[in-house]
């Protein structure tokens, strides 16, 4: 099969044939040089064919044409040396000339005509022709020319019979004769021109074969020359290719000194450089990750012994004079703020250095969100929230660890409370055929397209002026993402500024199978829409891939991590595939 085409499944070849096109920078060199040269060699073979034909044609004209003139003058002057008077002998004399000129021609056609508008005489030989059948092709306008004019030859392109009944190009030159006592004739002689038509069918043939021969030889030519400059090329885009993918030892070969041995040292030395960076900044990510697990763990032990001692002093809080009541209580409340941080910072540094384990055990969902509701319950009443639990499926058991997801929901609903201004919250679970989603939709401040951006960062805040009255360490939402991504799963979020937020939580109900769609829309059906009716937000959508696997790829920019997708379009960015983002406005 060429080109992978089958011609069993020939209704294929022009979509296999366009994709090669497209995608073969070879094949599509070689097909324009083969299409442009055979174009020139098509217009320089006919030129060629005309001119050789019309060259062949106006020799053999001159030939015919000196070739009758001489049987004429010949014709001519024995028909003046002639004395004949007797219409026999009259009639012999033609003959006798006429079959002069037949054996001086190459073809013996030859035809004589007595002229009309001589009038009747009986005596006068009436004419003879050895054309045959084929005096049709004496045309009379070719007649009329002769007629008109005593002294000329008047020559025509004509189709002479063939004795099997085809026909051979020929001309036909007529002059006038004028015998004595009987009048003027018409004398019309045929050339055959089938030699040199057989010439140019052979030089047509030959034109033809060159022509094939070299469109062959030139598409090899090409095809070698291109290969020649087109596997550098390939060189160089698997070799980016690998280093794309993170080998960062390999390196493009330098066999000569041109430009692509140029090409192939800057690249290298681009790599070096690369993976001087990369080493170094792997080097740096690594130290910080373990100043700050060393930093955790060293700070556990002191904190304990506060906190021991905190806790004591806040139990008799009650014998101590208001201000120093008032101090134990706040001494308090900052010591389970640094512990709450502190855990924070271990689990994510377990997360950065990849040594994360989840204890996976049948649970339900349902059930998980409805103790996530009840514990936070109390939380919102004082904040005026009402918590409200939708669950139209996900009534069944998959694999999930429960801690996590339970801090997953617990980071949710405190946010949404935090954010909520005293609204409504609405927890909803579903479930389809490949997952099962939970969402957390609030109606509070919500958040524009440049915070949503932002909301997974570390210790990022939407306002860091707003008074925090629950006490969070900047790193819920970031662990939160960690969680659902080391499940196969994904933290997505839609907000709109003044109209609130709405975090969904998507798990595989298989772990490793890949999931198809979310059974929980993210835009909630009660979003605002503009005037044509689209909703109006901002939406982040988490990937497969954790932020602190980006982390170390070298993409700590969230910027780098995520690409826009507006609501009039979409722009996409041809790294986005392997970043762990996707934002739409």
């Amino acid at each position: 099969m060429f080109l992978g085409l089958d011609w069993r499944r020939w209704r294929e070849w022009p979509g296999r044939l366009a994709h090669v096109w497209r995608t073969s920078l070879q094949f599509r060199t070689v097909l324009i040089t083969v299409a442009l040269t055979g174009a020139a060699v098509l217009v320089a073979g006919l030129v060629v064919s005309f001119v050789v034909g019309n060259d062949l044609y106006q020799s053999r004209l001159a030939q015919a044409n000196q070739d009758s003139q001489r049987a004429t003058v010949d014709a001519q002057k024995k028909l003046d040396a002639s004395d004949a008077t007797d219409p026999e002998a009259v009639d012999n004399l033609f003959l006798q000339v006429f079959g002069d000129i037949k054996n001086s021609t190459a073809t013996g056609l030859v035809a004589s005509f007595r002229m009309p508008g001589q009038g009747i005489d009986p005596g006068a030989p009436v004419g003879v022709s050895t054309f045959g059948s084929g005096n049709d092709v004496i045309s009379g306008d070719l007649r009329k020319a002769v007629e008109s004019s005593p002294h000329a030859l008047f020559a025509q392109s004509v189709a002479l019979p063939a004795a099997n009944g085809a026909t051979h190009p020929g001309i036909v030159v007529g002059s006038q004769l004028e015998l004595p006592s009987s009048g003027r004739y018409e004398l019309y002689i045929g050339y055959d021109l089938s030699d040199s038509e057989q010439t140019l069918q052979f030089v047509q043939h030959t034109l033809l074969g060159v022509g094939i021969a070299l469109l062959l030889l030139i598409a090899g030519i090409t095809f070698l020359v291109v290969r020649l400059v087109v596997t550098p090329i390939r060189v160089a885009a698997q070799t980016s290719r690998r280093l794309a993918d993170g080998d960062l030892e390999v390196r493009m070969p330098i066999a000569n000194e041109d430009a692509f041995a140029t090409l192939a040292r800057s690249f290298n030395g681009m790599a070096d450089a690369l993976q001087r960076q990369i080493t170094q900044l792997a080097t740096l990510s690594q130290l910080q990750q373990r100043f700050v697990s060393d930093v955790s763990h060293e700070l556990r032990t002191p904190l304990t012994t506060i906190r021991l001692a905190g806790d004591v002093i806040y139990d008799q809080r009650e014998d101590f004079p208001p201000a120093t009541a008032r101090t134990a209580e706040l001494l308090h409340t900052q010591i389970e703020r640094f512990d709450t941080l502190l855990s924070d910072l271990l689990e994510i540094s377990r997360y950065d250095a990849g040594s994360v384990v989840l204890e996976l055990e049948p649970t339900n969902l349902v059930r998980l969100a409805e103790d996530a509701v009840d514990d936070m319950r109390p939380l919102a009443v004082t904040k005026g929230s009402e918590l409200r639990l939708d669950a139209p499926g996900g009534y069944f058991e998959v694999d999930m660890d429960a801690r996590r997801v339970r801090r997953v929901l617990r980071n949710l609903l405190g946010n949404a409370i935090e954010h909520g201004e005293g609204k409504p919250i609405v927890v909803t679970v579903d479930s389809n055929k490949s997952a099962v989603a939970l969402s957390v939709r609030d109606y509070g401040l919500g958040m524009n397209g440049t915070e949503v951006v932002h909301v997974f960062d570390r210790f990022w805040r939407a306002d860091p002026s707003r008074k925090r009255t629950i006490g969070g360490t900047g790193l819920g939402l970031a662990i939160s993402l960690e969680d659902a991504v080391q499940h196969d799963g994904g933290l997505d979020v839609w907000s709109s500024q003044g109209e609130g937020s709405n975090f969904r939580l998507t798990l595989p109900r298989t772990p490793g199978e890949p999931i198809e769609s979310s059974p929980v829309p993210l835009t909630p059906s009660d979003a605002p829409r503009d005037v044509e009716g689209r909703a109006v937000g901002s939406e982040l959508i988490g990937s497969q891939r954790s932020q602190a696997e980006a982390a170390r790829a070298g993409a700590g920019d969230a910027k780098e991590r995520r690409s826009w997708r507006r609501g009039e379009g979409r722009r996409h960015d041809p790294r986005e595939k392997s970043r762990d983002g996707t934002v739409k406005t």
